[in-house]
C-alpha cells in the first residue's frame, strides 16, 4: 500500500484544535507551573500555533509582555482569534525570529522543536533573542512512549501496513526522548539543563470522539488516515477500536506525556 499525501504541514487551526490542540491546552499550565518564572517577565513563544501556550502565559504568569512567532498564516489567524489582542503575534520561524538580540526574558516552545529541520540552529536563534540569565524551555510529545492516542493509532497502522512505520512520529523523531532532548540543550551552550515528564489525561466521550479528529487531515497521523482509501481506513479504525480501553459507559481515558526541558542563557 503506497503512502501518499502524507505531510507534517500544519495550516488549519480548527482541525488541529480537535486533534491535539485541546490536549496541548492542558499541558501548557502544567509546564508553566514547573518552570516557576516570576511575574513581570517578557515572554516569547516560538511556534505559537493556535495560541494555547501564549494564553496560558497571560492567564497564569503575570507577564510584562507576550509575543508569539509562528510560520503558518492559518495558525496565526486562529491564534489571533483565540488571544484577542493579549499577545503580539508575528509570522516567522524558529530559525529566523523577528526580534532584536537579548529582547526577552523567557523563550518557550511547545510541541514544535521536532518539526524544525535544524533544532540546533533554532536553539541558537532562541538564545540570541534571550537576555543574559534568561530562560529557554520547551516540551515535546513522548511519541514513542506515553502519547497514547497516537501510539494506539500507529501501532495499529503498522500492524496493517508495515510501511507506515516510516511515518510514525515515535520512529521519526528521536529528539522526543529524554536523553536526546537533554543533549540538544546541553550542546547549545546553555547552563543548568533540567528535564521532566509531564502527564495529562486525555479523555474521550466515546470512540467517535477519539477517531473523528483523525479525519481532519492535519498532522502526520491524520494525513496518513486520509491518504488511505475508505476500506483501508475502515480496517484501521476497527483495529484501533479493538484495542481501545473503553469503560462500561463508553468513555475512554488515555494518558498523554510530554518531555519538558529548561536551561539558562549565559552571555
Amino acid at each position: 500500500m503506497a503512502n501518499k499525501q502524507v505531510s507534517d504541514t500544519w495550516e488549519r487551526g480548527s482541525p488541529y484544535e480537535q486533534y491535539v490542540g485541546r490536549w496541548s491546552r492542558r499541558v501548557a499550565p502544567a509546564f508553566l507551573s514547573w518552570l516557576g518564572i516570576p511575574a513581570g517577565r517578557s515572554w516569547l513563544d516560538v511556534g505559537c500555533g493556535t495560541g494555547a501556550l501564549c494564553a496560558a502565559i497571560v492567564d497564569s504568569c503575570s507577564p510584562s509582555a507576550v509575543t508569539g512567532v509562528e510560520p503558518s498564516e492559518g495558525f496565526l489567524k486562529t491564534a489571533a482569534e483565540n488571544l484577542a489582542g493579549r499577545a503580539a503575534l508575528h509570522q516567522g520561524s524558529a530559525t529566523a525570529i523577528p526580534l532584536a538580540d537579548g529582547s526577552v526574558d523567557v523563550v518557550v516552545s511547545g510541541l514544535m522543536l521536532n518539526f524544525v529541520p535544524d533544532p540546533r540552529a533554532a536553539l541558537a536563534e532562541m538564545a540570541r533573542v534571550t537576555c543574559k540569565d534568561g530562560v529557554i524551555a520547551a516540551y515535546v510529545w513522548d511519541y514513542a512512549g506515553r502519547m497514547e492516542l497516537m501510539r494506539l493509532f500507529w501501532d495499529a497502522a503498522v500492524e496493517l501496513n508495515p510501511d507506515a512505520s516510516t511515518l510514525d512520529e515515535g520512529v521519526r523523531f528521536p529528539l522526543c526522548r529524554p536523553e536526546p532532548l537533554k543533549k540538544l540543550f546541553a550542546g547549545a551552550g546553555l547552563e543548568g539543563v533540567e528535564l521532566t515528564p509531564i502527564d495529562i489525561a486525555t479523555e474521550f466521550a466515546d470512540f467517535d470522539d477519539y477517531w473523528k479528529p483523525f479525519l481532519g487531515g492535519q498532522g502526520p497521523a491524520p494525513a496518513y488516515a486520509m491518504s488511505l482509501d475508505e476500506p483501508a481506513r475502515a480496517r484501521l479504525r476497527d483495529r484501533i477500536r479493538e484495542r481501545m480501553p473503553v469503560t462500561a459507559n463508553g468513555t475512554i481515558s488515555l494518558t498523554a506525556r510530554v518531555w519538558a526541558t529548561r536551561a539558562t542563557v549565559a552571555k
